[in-house]
């Protein structure tokens, strides 16, 4: 049974794009392994505490990421 785990900082995504995130990486998963799969493959979408996400010794928070994602980082 696959399981699929997807880490994110906090208030990034709407729920409308985590939805998105389970129904697609189901669909990639099913591509790869089968239709008999879809009903027991397994995605969790976690999100974590703004700034409880470091990268290179530094907390990374929403607005950092939304900065990213803008290209303005």
């Amino acid at each position: 049974m696959p399981l699929i785990q997807v880490k994110l900082i906090e208030s990034v995504f709407s729920e409308g794009q985590k939805h998105e995130m389970l129904r697609k990486l189901t669909d990639t998963m099913v591509s790869i392994e089968g239709e008999n799969l879809r009903p027991v493959t397994w995605v969790i979408v976690e999100e974590v505490r703004s700034g409880d996400w470091g990268i290179g010794g530094k907390g990374l928070t929403t607005s950092d990421v939304k900065a990213l994602a803008a290209g303005k980082a």
